[in-house]
């Protein structure tokens, strides 16, 4: 199969291996996946990962045998999203919110598994989700980052009075801002560019640039979607006391952190990845997000060097990979 392998470097193959697959894992042709900054960061050394990186797709599952569906629900054909997080078939750990934190763990393009910038990827048939017909691949192909979205309302109430700020205009931010508003909380989202954030004003979504903070520290809770080491200081500086900041940033390399001034502020530091596809699902499906005006790019997997080299580019947002 084709395939875009990491090892010290990013290279494209065009007769790799199929993939073997572990017990209790389906095989699926991968038609759609996205490149996340998560993705690149791999690329800079982060989590030293070696192998075929990409974990956001939808594709079609591909079964030899059908013993292997056994009560599963699914069937050869289906159009299926997946989880990330890898657990073995006898693991105790039996939803996405388990899997997330299990010790031992994989993850799909990520960690010791796999992902999917290939013609074919294996993942296991507990993390399969169901694609309604209504909804396109290039939309379904963001089920995986909308669901870490959806995660903040899993981890934090937030309530109609809350005042709530969300920074990064990147795809995450993009998608947060887009969950974020279905609270009816009072929103404001900034970011750097007038065009990204453009995208949530046609939503009816409040926005400012960055520089046009008024500086006060009035915010009840932040969300952090910048990709940079800056993000954390600038969020903690929004924030009053007492309030709650939400990291979605993973990079490689340290974050500078005024840890004191948390101390002193008494905030609530709060991480949040991975999230619930069966909410992810159902924003999609019922328009509450929007999803394809954050598309910048779509490339063969014949590409997929020049596919990553456009997703590095500042201001670009999603860049995806058709197979």
């Amino acid at each position: 199969m084709r395939a875009l392998v990491l090892t010290d470097n990013l290279a494209f193959e065009s007769d790799r291996p199929n993939p073997a697959g572990a017990p209790g894992e389906a095989f699926v042709r991968v038609t759609t996946a996205g490149i996340c900054n998560t993705d690149i960061e791999l690329t800079k050394g982060y989590m030293g990962f070696r192998g075929i990186p990409g974990h956001e797709f939808v594709g079609v599952l591909v079964f030899d045998q059908e013993a292997a569906l056994g009560n599963s629900g699914f069937a050869a054909g289906d159009r299926v999203v997946a989880e990330i997080n890898c657990v073995a078939p006898e693991s105790p750990s039996r939803d996405y919110f388990s899997r997330a934190q299990d010790p031992e763990r994989t993850t799909i393009g990520i960690d010791r598994h796999d992902g999917v910038f290939a013609d074919y990827a294996s993942v296991p048939i507990a993390n399969l989700h169901h694609v309604p017909d209504e909804l396109s691949d290039a939309e379904a192909v963001f089920v995986e980052p909308l669901a870490a979205a959806c995660q903040i309302l899993e981890q934090v109430h937030i309530k109609t009075t809350d005042r709530v700020a969300v920074i990064g205009d990147g795809k995450l931010g993009l998608l947060c801002a887009q969950v974020l508003a279905t609270t009816d909380c009072t929103l404001t989202v900034f970011g750097k560019h007038a065009e990204k954030l453009g995208i949530l004003q046609r939503r009816g979504i409040p926005t400012l640039l960055s520089d046009e903070w008024d500086g006060k520290r009035n915010f009840d809770i932040v969300v952090e979607c910048t990709g940079a080491a800056s993000g954390f200081d600038q969020a903690r500086r929004m924030l009053r006391p007492r309030g709650t900041l939400v990291l979605k940033s993973t990079f490689e390399g340290l974050t500078p952190a005024n840890l004191t001034a948390l101390v002193v502020d008494e905030i609530n530091l709060i991480g949040s990845r991975c999230g619930p596809f069966t909410t992810a699902l159902r924003l999609l499906e019922t328009k509450r997000v929007d999803v394809t005006p954050l598309i910048s790019a779509r490339y063969s997997l014949n590409h997929a060097l020049a596919a990553f080299q456009h997703a590095r580019q500042k201001g670009i947002l999603k860049v995806l990979l058709e197979m």
